[in-house]
């Protein structure tokens, strides 16, 4: 991200600068708004949710006078209040990329099948586009990718985000020819597999955050789906299913990843892993076969070796945003995106029991949660991919808890945008 803060200065006494397009004015979007008002060359010129509300809100704690925010029903009425340097709300995200002064989509809503219709209607736009949406990027960015290049726009994941975070430390160590041994995140909370919007209200309400979202962070299912994404960006895969989710700190992470052979925890190199006891940050892990670099790393107080770990404490998830859609904008290029296809797949298993003819809930609900295996792993299962999981699905079979849900489990989904876009991606990654 060098030099980021000069062209956004230059784009803005050149007196112009990106507008952005903000769809989901939840917790995300509100600090994204913010983030940006405090920037030069960069405006969020209109956001779209269904609560009108929360868009308003969210404008006037990021400064902007209520005369300066404009309620558009239409394309019309929306172009020329942003031609007029108002900030537009929406309750119709579909006019979001029709919009002659918008240039970036953010899609922030979280969830996969909106994430989908936001992306493709960004992508016909000739929009770049920005998910802070990992749940729709590992169940179509490899489809959403490939249309975005053949568009000659930018689709990408957002810095801040651990994927992006993590992906800055690998591009980092990949450019300098080290061996990049590894690629994990912190966990900030214990696994719980059973949590459900219930067992979590108290904790989402200290956050000011949704009780799906919290349930999703604590049953793993956001830890599987973010390193899914590095997976996919990478080529690295899960060690385990599931991976190991080993306990330790920053100074244990080089003997934690050495081979169980050498002493170690792990059995392969080349591996996605969450540990609990680092969060909030992202690390990867390095080595070198080069004698002079091993003593220059020793030096410099880097360890004793063969491993070493390069640790980022802090992640600042939306709002990082920002400077991925000043990368895309002014250097065409991603901060992360599933360059490497379909690596592994982050797998519906059943949080508890079910019966033939319950529906299932999605993410960060009562029903299911994610865990990331291998792709053709969960191929080779006809396993379900936690992103085309929704409430329309009804079970065809009994389940039993922590078994995999496949596709035959399953009827009633067939029909939403996401499950169309899904068997697109299957039939491009046979070719």
């Amino acid at each position: 991200m060098l030099g980021v803060n000069r062209e956004l200065k230059k784009l803005q006494e050149s007196g112009k600068y990106i507008g952005v397009g903000l769809v989901g004015a939840g917790q995300m979007g509100r600090g994204m708004i913010s983030q940006i008002a405090s920037m030069q060359g960069m405006k969020v010129v209109a956001t779209a949710d269904i609560n009108l509300e929360s868009i308003t809100s969210a404008y006037k704690h990021a400064g902007i006078e209520a005369s300066d925010i404009v309620a558009a029903e239409n394309k019309e009425e929306a172009d020329q209040a942003i031609s007029e340097g108002k900030s537009v709300a929406l309750t119709d995200a579909s006019l979001m990329s029709g919009l002659d002064g918008v240039d970036v989509v953010v899609d922030a809503t979280g969830v996969p099948e909106v994430g989908a219709s936001v992306a493709i209607s960004a992508i016909e736009n000739k929009k770049h586009i920005v998910m802070l949406n990992v749940e729709a990027d590992i169940t179509i960015g490899y489809y959403l990718y490939q249309l975005a290049e053949e568009n000659g726009v930018i689709y990408t994941g957002s810095a801040g985000d651990e994927p992006g975070a993590i992906m800055e430390l690998y591009d980092f160590a990949d450019a300098l020819g080290f061996d990049v041994v590894a690629l994990g995140k912190g966990k900030n909370n214990p696994l719980n597999l059973a949590a459900n919007p219930d067992s979590v209200k108290e904790v989402a309400k200290e956050k000011g955050s949704s009780p799906k979202m919290i349930a999703s962070f604590q049953d793993g299912t956001k830890t599987m789906v973010e390193m899914n994404a590095v997976a996919n960006a990478t080529g690295y895969v899960p060690d385990i299913p599931g991976m190991h989710g080993f306990s330790g700190g920053v100074k244990d992470l080089p003997e934690i990843f050495k081979l169980e052979a050498d002493g170690g925890k792990v059995q392969n190199k080349y591996i996605v892993e969450y540990i609990n006891g680092v969060a909030p940050g992202v690390f990867i892990i390095i080595a070198s076969d080069k004698e002079e670099v091993n003593a220059e790393l020793k030096y410099l107080s880097m360890g004793p070796g063969p491993n070493y770990v390069l640790y980022r404490p802090y992640h600042l998830t939306s709002l990082e945003t920002p400077l991925s859609i000043a990368k895309a904008y002014l250097s065409g290029t991603p901060t992360i995106a599933p360059y490497k296809g379909m690596v592994a797949e982050t797998v519906t298993v059943a949080k508890t029991d079910l019966k033939q003819g319950d529906h299932l809930d999605g993410i960060g609900g009562y029903t299911v949660y994610g865990q990331v295996y291998k792709y053709e792993e969960a191929k080779a299962q006809d396993a379900l991919p936690i992103g085309l999981v929704n409430s329309n699905l009804v079970l065809q079979r009994d389940v039993k808890q922590g078994e995999v849900i496949t596709y035959a489990d399953v009827k009633g989904g067939e029909s939403s945008l996401i499950w169309e876009l899904r068997k697109k991606q299957d039939e491009l990654l046979k070719n």
